[in-house]
């Protein structure tokens, strides 16, 4: 409840004491209530969604670490075999 709405529920209260004071304010608590909860569960959900986007980088960070290494491996597959064609071209040659 805003500090407002309770000082204005307050001065109400004072000007009209009876069973709708308790009305007023009980209202006002469920009202205020509710407004948390939404919050709460925007909060819950925005922080689950940024979990599983954080999982999910974390996934794609070490599959690309993963294909860097490969490609790498790769890479130098790649330049032992040519110097190995080159070889055997010259053996050719002979």
């Amino acid at each position: 409840m805003s500090h407002e709405n309770e000082a204005k529920i307050k001065h109400e209260a004072k000007e009209d004491r009876g069973p709708l004071d308790i009305t007023l304010l009980t209202e006002q608590y469920k009202a205020d209530l509710f407004k948390y909860q939404q919050k709460e569960a925007e909060y819950i959900k925005t922080k689950n969604q940024l979990d599983g986007t954080k999982q999910i980088v974390l996934q794609m960070s070490g599959t690309i670490r993963e294909l860097h290494n490969q490609n790498e491996n790769f890479q130098a597959e790649i330049a032992r075999l040519r110097e190995e064609i080159q070889l055997l071209e010259m053996q050719i040659k002979k």
